[in-house]
């Protein structure tokens, strides 16, 4: 990955997605070669240079103030997410550090997993920035059982079982949504990690592999995913959408804890007692390995 590349075309795609009349500029008549905004229009709303702006956008942002960042995130109306991405290609640019400068290398440590296993009712797991699942409780655990197959690397990764594994697509049956949702955070944690070779890795291995990933990719969305509702299509409990909130780890940088909730009453909290119930029927089974399935699992 390349970071000017990456800000030119991050800038380009921001800047065809406003319109003249959404950035409030007059509508001319006449056929606009470009969709969006043009360069020089973007530079009239930040307030620079034609030249300087274009220098900008063909990735000589490495010595740009904030208060320039903050003009061009204006302009192009960036939403808090594209906004935080625009300054991480920056601070990349310029090889200063990212704003998480030590991200977690080593096991998680026993409290936080502690934290996990007290979470009973609701499916919980961790992971780091390239959706790597680093650990979950039973519940999560039997949410994301189509993930561990004996065969499936490890750690698991969510990107990496949604757009190569043959289920995948039916595991995620909001397809679209899901697929741009899960390219967005990989989008967004390459800007805050440009030099993670195993991000990088993983990025190549599904452009290369992934036309529907290699199509989001080229769009450069990113986002902040904080809360929302996720759908799964379970193979022992069919399908069920769930709530969820994910909390970054403020003592191990880098990673997210995400539960899932369901409200009581709703089909969805009946569904999410059915997986309760069959998950503890695995543990309790004969056939099943010995050991905790809330444990580690890189």
């Amino acid at each position: 990955m390349s970071t000017e590349s990456d800000i030119r075309e991050f800038l380009a795609s921001r800047r065809a997605k406003i319109t003249p009349q959404q950035a409030g500029l007059p509508a001319y008549g006449g056929n606009r070669r470009v969709p969006g905004l043009r360069r020089e229009e973007v530079a009239l709303l930040a307030g620079v240079s034609i030249d300087y702006y274009v220098r900008l956008e063909r990735g000589h942002i490495a010595g740009a103030s904030e208060e320039v960042l903050d003009a061009v995130a204006n302009a192009l109306q960036l939403d808090d997410a594209e906004r935080a991405h625009l300054y991480d290609l920056a601070r990349a640019a310029a090889k200063r550090p990212a704003r998480r400068t030590k991200r977690a290398r080593g096991p998680i440590p026993d409290s936080v997993l502690r934290i996990l296993e007290s979470m009973t009712d609701s499916p919980a797991f961790i992971r780091n920035g390239r959706l790597d699942i680093l650990a979950t409780n039973p519940l999560g655990r039997a949410l994301y059982s189509p993930l561990y197959a004996d065969d499936a690397p490890r750690p698991v990764n969510i990107a990496r079982y949604q757009f190569l594994h043959s289920a995948g697509r039916d595991f995620f049956p909001d397809w679209e949504e899901s697929l741009n949702t899960t390219v967005s955070l990989l989008r967004t944690e390459a800007g805050r990690a440009p030099h993670d070779s195993d991000l990088t890795g993983l990025v190549g291995e599904l452009v290369t592999r992934s036309e529907d990933f290699r199509t989001a990719w080229a769009k450069h969305n990113v986002r902040l995913h904080h809360t929302g509702r996720k759908s799964f299509r379970h193979p022992d409990i069919g399908e069920i959408t769930l709530d969820f909130d994910a909390m970054d780890l403020p003592a191990q940088p880098g990673l997210t804890l995400t539960a899932y909730t369901a409200a009581p009453g709703t089909p969805d909290h009946d569904a999410l007692q059915l997986l309760a119930s069959w998950a503890a029927t695995e543990s309790t089974s004969p056939t099943n390995s010995p050991g905790p399935a809330n444990r580690r699992t890189r």
